[in-house]
């Protein structure tokens, strides 16, 4: 019966980029602690399980260049090959292609063509050179550097009268499952004695990731001789030779690093389950990870709501009013613990998408030859999992835009009496029902005029306008579609696409984008997200006979105004409100109902940022919670609407997008 790995795609695709984040990291780490041998061990853990994955889906290319990666992994592992900064672009490189590979795999539910050839090349190239310059003894043969756990159970034993002998074994050529045979031989020695040190490591034999030799270090009370007879009654073997430990066991402790790496207790023989530890929250696509706690809660809530729709079931017509009401009010607790309940369970930290950031400033400060510090914080604020897929493209432009318009060659930053290194800040807080992002940059800050002039040149603005502008709107320019301060085309900017493409996404989901900026001392960008884009406090009011929704999170206040104090300046009416002009925006004329000619008219003042609108409405109906229904592909480009909600009465009700009417 052949495999129908179709159904398996979806779970290899959200595996493997989960691996491939986490090997992300590690070479992030590795780069700047090379000898750590934790960081090399997971590295070559992650790129065995995706050899293995690979390998079962059938993707062989895939296969084929982790296997190579695994073999200069191991190779580095055993000191034959010593780590630098040209084998770490490499497995970036390595990294890199995976990566494109398994996005392919995802858009076209097959392999992509790509055989790696050049990366396994290079590969190669690492290992070969590595095997022509090595002079150092096989490890089988010389003396090891035992760790400190292996002295002290070598010298324990040897006060208890116990022996202690080093084991090298060899297994046939033809021997058909290797680790199998070494499990057999494990078991076997284990049977009169302890082992107390493996090469290679328990986990490398049981992934058969050694040739067709291991050795081994045992403590027992039997001879030489009954050992050899014991092991050489298992089949497949070609050579069990048996001698002295050749380890000084005066010393206290030695390699402190490798520290019990590769010692061995009764413990630790299957520990390959743990081989993705470091990924613990970045799962990606349709799923997320959540807590069991937060699913008990949602558990509790529901049972909840059984039983008060059982009581309400139960409640005959001679229910008193006073029961009914204390019925409704318990349902209205339960209803609102269980909305919060269901948005924990939707909110993921926002690490998702600040992981990614890290790897793109170390490329882009070489490509750029800058010195760049990315220093992040509050990675583990949550948001809704719909609002991390959006926000990740809008920070990259931001990231990049610092690092190449913000920051200053080293030469120029010391010439100016900056630290040669520059700074990027990463960082996420939460405020009320929002997320902010700052992204903040030591940076040149902006110059207004050159802002000005760039945009008379690209005809976005007269010379007359430009003379008017106050350095903030001159700022605001930045996000119009085109713009670009860049003299240069380069893979990093100046092609006019960027931060006008921030604004409309994040608009998109309801967020505002604000700039702050220090000529010579740096640039920040603040973002404004909504927490969760399913739920919101709204206020209904009445426009003729309809309802509409206006989000609370947009409202500053509400307020009565005279109307014969509006006041029309370009066309556009305006009024005086607390010593600022506030701009009129009449709701019945944009969805085309009939105004009322009142002289007192109720006015809803909104914010998009640091600017003000006042919305007239006929009537206030109340705050409500309202669930927001998307339009539909067909109604989707129609103005001034964000969506719909369906109200207690079951009419509908249409939500305003309070950031288009700016």
């Amino acid at each position: 019966m052949d495999l129908d790995i179709n159904q398996y795609l979806d779970i290899f695709v959200e595996e493997s980029k989960e691996h491939l984040e986490s090997m992300n990291d590690i070479l992030l780490e590795l780069e700047k602690d090379t000898d750590n041998k934790d960081l090399l061990n997971e590295l070559f853990r992650i790129s065995h399980t995706l050899k293995g994955m690979a390998g079962t889906m059938g993707f062989t290319n895939m296969a084929n260049l982790t296997h190579d990666m695994e073999d200069v992994l191991q190779a580095i592992r055993s000191d034959e090959i010593k780590i630098n900064t040209d084998i770490v672009d490499i497995l970036f490189e390595c990294l890199d292609s995976l990566e494109f590979s398994t996005n392919y795999v995802s858009e076209n539910r097959k392999e992509d063509g790509n055989d790696h050839l050049e990366l396994i090349g290079k590969l190669k190239d690492l290992l070969n050179g590595d095997k022509e310059q090595s002079n150092e003894k096989n490890e089988f043969k010389g003396t090891e550097k035992y760790d400190e756990y292996v002295i002290n159970a070598a010298k324990q034993a040897k006060e208890k009268g116990l022996d202690s002998y080093k084991i090298y074994i060899r297994l046939s050529e033809d021997c058909m499952l290797k680790s199998a045979r070494a499990f057999i031989i494990f078991n076997t020695i284990e049977s009169f004695s302890e082992i107390i040190y493996s090469y290679p490591s328990v986990e490398d034999i049981e992934d058969e990731k050694f040739d067709l030799e291991f050795s081994l270090v045992i403590v027992t009370d039997h001879k030489k001789e009954e050992i050899k007879e014991e092991i050489e009654k298992i089949s497949e073997i070609d050579e069990v030779n048996i001698g002295p430990v050749e380890m000084d066991l005066t010393k206290k402790q030695v390699n402190k690093k490798e520290k019990s790496k590769k010692s061995i207790d009764k413990n630790n023989v299957n520990r390959k389950s743990t081989s993705n530890n470091m990924a613990k929250t970045n799962r990606v696509g349709k799923t997320v990870r959540v807590d069991i706690d937060r699913l008990d809660t949602l558990m509790n809530l529901v049972s909840e709501l059984i039983i008060i729709k059982t009581r309400m079931e139960d409640m005959s017509g001679t229910t008193s009013k006073e029961d009914m009401n204390e019925a409704i009010e318990y349902l209205e607790r339960i209803t609102t613990n269980l909305h919060d309940a269901v948005m924990k369970v939707r909110m993921v930290p926002i690490e998702r998408v600040f992981n990614r950031f890290p790897r793109m400033v170390r490329d882009l400060s070489k490509e750029l030859d800058k010195e760049i510090n990315l220093e992040m914080s509050g990675e583990e604020t949550e948001v809704d999992r719909t609002v991390i897929d959006e926000i990740g493209d809008p920070l990259i432009h931001l990231i990049r835009n610092s690092i190449d318009h913000g920051i200053e060659h080293p030469d120029e930053r010391i010439k100016l009496g900056k630290d040669k290194e520059g700074t990027v800040k990463l960082k996420a807080y939460p405020d009320g029902n929002n997320v902010v992002i700052e992204v903040e940059d030591d940076g040149a800050g902006i110059d207004h005029e050159k802002v000005k002039k760039k945009a008379i040149e690209k005809e976005i603005i007269t010379e007359q306008d430009a003379e008017i502008l106050t350095k903030e709107e001159s700022v605001e320019l930045l996000f119009k579609a085109g713009f670009s301060t860049s003299d240069i085309v380069s893979d990093v900017s100046g092609r006019g696409v960027g931060l006008d493409v921030v604004k409309s996404k994040i608009e998109s989901i309801n967020g505002s984008i604000e700039v702050e900026t220090f000529q010579g001392k740096g640039t920040r960008f603040i973002i404004r997200i909504p927490l969760t884009l399913a739920i919101i406090q709204g206020l209904l009011v009445k426009l003729g006979e309809e309802i509409y929704a206006i989000p609370l999170s947009s409202i500053s206040e509400i307020t009565i105004l005279e109307s014969e104090k509006i006041r029309k300046v370009q066309g556009q009416e305006i009024i005086l409100y607390r010593d600022k002009t506030l701009p009129i925006v009449r709701l019945n004329s944009l969805v085309g109902i009939e105004d009322k000619n009142m002289d007192e008219l109720t006015v809803v003042i909104v914010r998009k940022g640091d600017k003000q609108a006042g919305l007239i409405v006929d009537d206030l109906i109340g705050q409500q919670e309202i669930v927001i229904k998307p339009l539909g592909k067909f109604l989707s480009n129609i103005k001034y609407l964000a969506g719909a909600t369906i109200l207690g009465n079951g009419k509908i009700s249409l939500i305003l997008d309070v950031n288009s009417l700016f």
